[in-house]
């Protein structure tokens, strides 16, 4: 035998090791968060909610509902951003038994993409298969006014990563899942109809993510522009990826908290984003309500 083929056999050994001490720890993270979450509650949530900056009002509006403090809950990352609480909320809603995390975490407080959506796979451990994500986001397009609500109907990921590097665990996904429907497209019509009933003016557009925290430069705005997009922001796309990853059915909402860098002369400041999100809050909660109340008519719709 070769010093070559020993070689070989020795890389093969370490990659096994690794592979299998990986999944190990993945089950045992996630089977210990799991029971933390099942001693607190019964329900078994069929609906994953992500609220962004400000939204936070929509969870208080779920109905028997139990709030988990997430330092209470094993391995959850806990939010240090202005605007979200910290809260995992599991209750029904509309009808529907819904897991909604009131406040997410971000790549800019020093997080890894593993941590940042551990949240969504827990979700999908659990057994939920439509993940409903919302959050604050930049007016690229320039038609778009703070205050609007827009549909995601496709994202670009300029973040610099992406949550699937490393190893790929094969009970969650495939290792190249597809990601041309990311957002699926029955849901994007029904949030649409729902706008319509609800007297609520959606749009429909591109959402480019960044890592942040400092906000983009007028020029990189004008990039965003000519490649496709319509908001802005810095979170929500390694979630999505996350929950198409696992076989989830995924709808998101962008509230336009204010314009793009350059749009306007003055310079943005965060609190603009959270005076704009408690503005649409009502609105935002109105159309994920209308949304519940119609999937929950075709159980195939989860």
């Amino acid at each position: 035998m070769t010093v070559f083929t020993h070689a070989q056999d020795l890389i093969k050994t370490l990659r096994e090791v690794t592979e299998e001490g990986i999944g190990m720890l993945n089950a045992e993270k996630t089977a210990e968060t799991l029971a933390a979450i099942n001693r607190r509650t019964t329900l078994r949530p069929r609906v994953g909610i992500i609220l962004g900056s400000g939204l936070g009002g929509v969870a208080e509006a779920v109905e028997n509902s139990v709030a988990i403090p997430y330092e209470e809950i094993p391995y959850w990352p806990r939010t240090t951003a202005i605007g979200h609480a910290g809260r995992l909320v599991i209750g029904t809603l509309e009808g529907v038994s819904v897991a909604v995390m009131q406040g997410r975490v971000h790549f800019y407080e020093g997080y890894t993409m593993d941590e940042i959506t551990f949240p969504v796979r827990i979700f999908g451990e659990m057994g939920i298969g439509s993940l409903i994500a919302t959050n604050a986001a930049g007016g690229v397009n320039l038609t778009y006014s703070p205050g609007d609500l827009a549909v995601i109907k496709d994202h670009i990921n300029f973040m610099g990563t992406n949550p699937l590097i490393g190893t790929n665990n094969n009970k969650w996904g495939p290792r190249f899942p597809d990601m041309t429907y990311a957002y699926d497209q029955e849901y994007i019509q029904v949030l649409m109809s729902v706008g319509e009933e609800e007297g609520v003016s959606l749009r429909k557009g591109v959402y480019i993510a960044f890592s942040g925290p400092s906000y983009e430069t007028p020029a990189e705005i004008r990039m965003s522009r000519a490649l496709g997009a319509d908001l802005v922001g810095m979170s929500t796309v390694p979630e999505v990826i996350v929950a198409n990853h696992m076989g989830m059915r995924v709808a998101a909402i962008s509230c336009v908290s204010n314009y793009a860098a350059g749009v306007r002369e003055q310079k943005l400041h965060h609190q603009e984003v959270i005076d704009a999100m408690a503005e649409a809050a009502e609105s935002m909660t109105a159309v994920i309500r209308g949304f519940l109340r119609k999937i929950a008519r075709d159980a195939g719709s989860y």
